[in-house]
């Protein structure tokens, strides 16, 4: 598989999905992570709503939780929102930020992304910074330009292997079936990897980039094994075990 001196990663992003009765596929997911121990790193992201519970079940097993989001400000009068120090004693150990639906349905800008992306480094999470252009951004040949100006502009100084993760999901990709050729992954995921280690040096070579974008059972294989994809972010597949399982299986 590529990027084979950096540890593999596939998480799970529930989004806005789970109910107390989803901890069963929790369970399921754990059971079978036990087959990829040292294989490949695994990680669900749940809603607000279950993350506490699933950390405290995934405990001592092959499954880390992270958190889909975090407000910038480590406390105060902001309802409805979670620092990233709250999530942080709710048990998770990283936090997606930027993901293209917050930057689309809550507007927020590369310099939200970076100032949540700090908020996350201060708690002692990792932050898996998302990035990826539009359709239209594609069509008109911007898409190198425009993830070249999401990196630059979300993710903070001092990166390290530890504390960042990237994301590359092309938006028009994300929960409508259709993916980027692997020519295409390949292209981004480089020019990616090129732009972290010219800013970063060493630790840029170790920073792994994920891509997300409809990734499934049937399309896992021939992504991740591109040059440079050193995982996945799944969305819809990852709500169910065998699915999500199947994913991470690629890596044995």
């Amino acid at each position: 598989m590529a990027g084979a001196a950096r540890r593999p990663l596939v998480a799970g992003n529930w989004k806005m999905n789970g109910l107390s009765s989803s901890q069963t596929e929790l369970a399921r997911i754990i059971q079978g992570a036990r087959e990829l121990a040292g294989l490949v790193e695994l990680m669900v992201c749940p809603p607000a709503t279950l993350l506490a519970r699933f950390a405290v079940a995934a405990r001592g097993t092959e499954v880390r939780i992270g958190a889909q989001d975090c407000h910038a400000e480590p406390a105060g009068a902001f309802t409805g929102d979670l620092s990233a120090e709250m999530l942080k004693d709710a048990g998770a150990v990283a936090v997606i930020v930027g993901h293209s639906e917050r930057r689309t349905y809550h507007r927020e800008t590369d310099a939200d992304v970076r100032a949540k992306a700090l908020a996350a480094w201060r708690a002692g999470l990792c932050a898996i910074v998302c990035v990826g252009e539009s359709r239209a951004e594609r069509e008109d040949g911007r898409a190198v330009a425009v993830v070249g100006t999401q990196i630059d502009g979300s993710v903070p100084d001092s990166a390290t292997v530890e504390n960042l993760v990237i994301a590359y999901e092309p938006v028009w990709a994300i929960g409508t079936g259709l993916t980027p050729t692997p020519g295409d992954v390949a292209e981004m995921h480089g020019h990616i990897r090129q732009r972290v280690v010219s800013r970063f040096g060493e630790q840029g070579q170790g920073i792994r980039i994920l891509y997300g974008g409809s990734v499934k059972p049937s399309n896992a294989k021939e992504l991740m094994s591109v040059a440079d994809v050193d995982g996945a972010l799944v969305g819809g597949a990852s709500l169910k075990a065998d699915e999500f399982l199947a994913i991470a299986s690629v890596y044995r």
